[in-house]
């Protein structure tokens, strides 16, 4: 990895460490890499690959509807609620016994 790419993923491990999104694992079963996709704005989004955890994991029978639906059940309500997270994208709570499954590396 080039060393200001690293510097980069190291800015955003240190930022979501911070702010509380990130635990210490030690020993896990998954280890996933991360991939640094450049940004127009010459930051660094650091995405993680879990092509192998998924593959692994059963598949979901509930998946998440489709937005015309949801657009579709909201039409006659008046409040509406939205999850808008630190890096402006979903920040959902993970079930303990998952995180472990989640680790990646930045080596």
């Amino acid at each position: 990895m080039k060393p200001n790419v690293a510097l980069k993923i190291k800015e955003e491990v240190k930022k979501q460490w911070d702010a509380g999104f990130l635990a210490m694992s030690n020993y896990p079963q998954w280890v996933a890499n991360i991939v640094p996709v450049p940004k127009k704005d010459r930051k660094v989004r650091m995405c993680v690959d879990y092509r192998d955890l998924n593959q692994a994991s059963p598949k979901d029978n509930f998946p998440f509807p489709h937005i015309d639906m949801l657009v579709d059940n909201t039409a006659c309500h008046a409040f509406f609620s939205f999850m808008d997270g630190f890096s402006r994208y979903n920040q959902i709570l993970m079930a303990e016994e998952d995180r472990e499954k989640t680790t990646f590396v930045t080596l």
